[in-house]
């Protein structure tokens, strides 16, 4: 039976889960994910999962924060001047906001605090310092 190797591109379904059980993705109910093994498109420790796999195969595994989203990063906690937000947007501690980095890609910020002259925002991935739970199949291996 053949089986996974580095380079490979495969296609999986997949559910995520904290360790407290709550679930924060899954591809049940839609295409299975597919991506090329060891190419970087995925967070280290789902990549490293997959050599080895056959069709059909089913495993759970545990993914720690510096194999998955990185530890939690005060760099990431960025004070933004109020005067670069709309006067009539309300922004409330909690929220989502979308920033552009450098090079123009989205990047997801949550509102932590709202100042008088700057607005607190924490750009860390939601799951970053967070261990992860999958549950992966290995549903094809496309070539």
């Amino acid at each position: 039976m053949q089986q996974v190797k580095s380079g490979d591109v495969v296609k999986v379904h997949y559910t995520g889960k904290l360790t407290s059980g709550d679930q924060f993705d899954s591809s049940v109910g839609r295409e299975p994910l597919e991506f090329t093994v060891g190419a970087g498109q995925m967070i280290k420790g789902f990549d490293a999962a997959m050599p080895g796999m056959t069709i059909g195969e089913k495993k759970t595994i545990n993914i720690a924060p510096e194999d998955g989203y990185g530890e939690r990063s005060e760099e990431a906690i960025i004070p933004f001047p109020k005067e670069n937000v709309p006067a009539d947007m309300k922004l409330e501690p909690g929220m989502t906001l979308t920033l552009s980095n450098q090079m123009g890609q989205p990047v997801p910020v949550i509102v932590v605090e709202v100042k008088d002259d700057i607005i607190v925002l924490d750009a860390n991935h939601f799951l970053a310092g967070q261990e992860l739970i999958f549950d992966i199949e290995l549903v094809e291996i496309v070539g």
